[in-house]
């Protein structure tokens, strides 16, 4: 049996029901963000859809009409700084249970999604500070290059650039230099393995861990979860046949071990990691790919796809269920990884 058959509780090989429905709070979340107005991705220019509502619209819409007894900011604390990219500043963000806090804690380097075209630092902050609170770590979310006005690998190199910027800067961010993780969503998701492998390649210190969010890791796009989920929102493949449109010169670059990681890359000798997938997401196929591959690898793996749930599910946690519980099934992942897990007496 392999690690998802096990997480899952799979016991034979057939293929999920399609199409699946979204939970009941997923549903409603859809339901406001189509509310919202917003215009199909790829019909629009990259900037025109860098101004369409988003998923965390629509979060933010049900807490304000439904939903006010809920602390938006979950304790965390928040300062905006600029950092050190391949090709000059980038925008960053801490969260910290404390931004005052004297003693150490452990640090997680975050990269949002967007598919290296859209979002940026506002949009994905539901995981950061998630992360922050459940797991009681610093978070760096960094924002990076993005195309078509930087093309690949202009976001890989930032987001190397940024891990070796927070080694040499985690205590001036309250954070324990010898315990600094990785993480990241969707294109985020593909950053930060990227960033393990790059430490590893270079000769880094290596992540302590990483968390992968339902991680683009691969070219294919007529997966089984293409398949099923070609008209899924908030992701479909029309949006990702736009994103690799605009992020790359040619589509032949997509085969780059970066890119396809799940069919190209060299999984050995990375930290121990946790993946995230989302059942109505067409990145759900590879996301559970990479997982059986890093443990094929010998890499520690933990997995789990949270049926029910779409792509962007991850920072909901506010209003989605399944999305709180991933933050705590990755925070007590960081928390073993870091050491700094209470254990029974």
């Amino acid at each position: 049996m392999s690690i998802l058959d096990k997480v899952l509780g799979r016991h034979d090989d057939q293929p999920r029901t399609s199409p699946a429905k979204p939970d009941m709070m997923m549903g409603k979340v859809l339901d406001a963000l189509a509310g919202l107005g917003g215009k199909p991705i790829e019909t629009l220019s990259p900037q025109e859809a860098r101004l369409q509502p988003t998923p965390t619209d629509a979060v933010k819409k049900i807490l304000r009409e439904t939903i006010k007894d809920k602390d938006p900011t979950l304790g965390i604390q928040t300062r905006d700084i600029t950092i050190e990219g391949a090709a000059g500043p980038l925008q960053a963000r801490i969260y910290s249970p404390d931004l005052d806090s004297k003693d150490l804690k452990p640090l997680v380097v975050y990269f949002h999604g967007g598919g290296f075209v859209i979002a940026d630092l506002d949009v994905y902050d539901g995981g950061p500070r998630g992360i922050s609170r459940f797991a009681d770590v610093v978070v760096l979310s960094v924002h990076y290059r993005q195309a078509p006005e930087h093309q690949f690998p202009a976001a890989h190199d930032d987001a190397v650039a940024a891990w070796k910027w927070a080694l040499a800067n985690a205590q001036t961010l309250g954070g324990d230099p010898r315990k600094v993780a990785v993480m990241g969503e969707s294109a985020g998701g593909n950053l930060a393995i990227n960033v393990s492998i790059a430490a590893r390649d270079q000769g880094l210190q290596a992540p302590a861990h990483q968390v992968l969010v339902y991680p683009l890791v691969g070219n294919d796009l007529n997966t089984e979860s293409y398949v099923e989920n070609a008209t899924a929102k908030p992701l479909n493949k029309p949006m990702i046949e736009w994103f690799v449109k605009h992020t790359f010169a040619d589509q032949g670059e997509t085969a780059d071990p970066r890119v396809n990681v799940v069919g190209a890359a060299d999984l050995r000798g990375l930290p121990s990691s946790t993946v995230i997938t989302a059942e109505i997401d067409p990145l759900r196929t590879e996301g559970e790919q990479l997982a059986e591959k890093l443990e094929a690898a010998g890499v520690d793996t933990r997995a789990k796809t949270f049926n029910g749930s779409t792509h962007e599910f991850f920072g909901m946690g506010l209003v989605v269920p399944d999305a709180a519980v991933a933050q705590q099934f990755a925070a007590h992942d960081l928390k073993k990884a870091f050491g700094t897990a209470i254990l029974p007496i």
